[in-house]
């Protein structure tokens, strides 16, 4: 489905984690429109690379790009590759994300290790991968900033309460960043409720995924495909939005926090 009366054809945008599951669909659908993708990946080069090959199989162009966005210097690296391959930067998705199950009460399991890593990947990485982007997207009229968070953000639940947190501070600083960088760059935030992939070591078999699902208002678990359509309308679609987050969670938290 395009965007009516839109033409993205040159257009470039870098999906960071877009090796996978909300990244990886995000890619696909930008590269559908013929925006020119960058596809970042840390260690995921196989399905970096063979994302890459299936949307250059249907016409699109892209490239895989190495980077772990939780170090500075590696993320002022990735833009300058967008930068030599691609002239310019139109739209930064910042997706990636880490989080590993840790009830919230179990306090002695949540180690300073989890702690950190958790908001290195999740917080961290966003803004150095805002202040190295920022240079570029402020050259390109209409430039955006989609932040991928979490309903978990929001509502203080989820896999672990570091997740939570670090969450949270990307909702707060995604408001931040929408007043510093205006009126050039709109920034803006998704937050998918429990989506069918396999973050934080979840498989997609996982009875979790059932019993939230039969919950929800809408009865439907929301997809990555759908959580895609949002982040491409808000990064290319929507010229007075910013400073926004919007649920993709077919109303769950409409219900609270303590929906169960």
């Amino acid at each position: 489905m395009a965007i009516p009366g839109i033409n993205l054809q040159g257009k470039v945008a870098l999906v960071t984690g877009a090796s996978a599951g909300i990244g990886r669909a995000i890619a696909q659908r930008f590269a559908r429109e013929r925006v020119r993708v960058a596809v970042n990946y840390r260690n995921s080069r196989a399905a970096a690379e063979q994302l890459v090959h299936e949307i250059s199989a249907e016409g699109g162009v892209a490239i895989a790009v190495a980077a772990d966005v939780s170090i500075d210097s590696e993320v002022r690296n990735m833009i300058d590759r967008v930068q030599s391959e691609f002239g310019r930067l139109d739209a930064l998705i910042n997706n990636a994300g880490w989080s590993t199950i840790v009830p919230h009460d179990h306090f002695e399991d949540l180690t300073d290790e989890i702690w950190n890593r958790t908001f290195e990947t999740n917080l961290h990485a966003v803004f150095y991968c805002v202040r190295a982007a920022v240079p570029l997207l402020r050259l390109q009229q209409g430039a955006a900033i989609v932040n991928v968070a979490s309903v978990a953000g929001s509502t203080g639940v989820g896999s672990s309460m570091a997740y939570a947190a670090a969450k949270g501070g990307v909702l707060t600083m995604t408001k931040s960043l929408a007043r510093a960088l205006a009126p050039q760059i709109r920034v803006n935030a998704i937050s998918p409720g429990l989506i069918r992939t396999n973050f934080a070591g979840r498989f997609r078999s996982d009875s979790v995924f059932v019993s939230e699902e039969s919950i929800t208002p809408l009865k439907h678990l929301a997809t990555a495909e759908e959580c895609a359509d949002l982040a491409l309308f808000l990064a290319f679609a929507a010229p007075a939005v910013t400073g926004q987050n919007i649920r993709v969670d077919s109303g769950l938290y409409v219900l609270g926090p303590n929906r169960h």
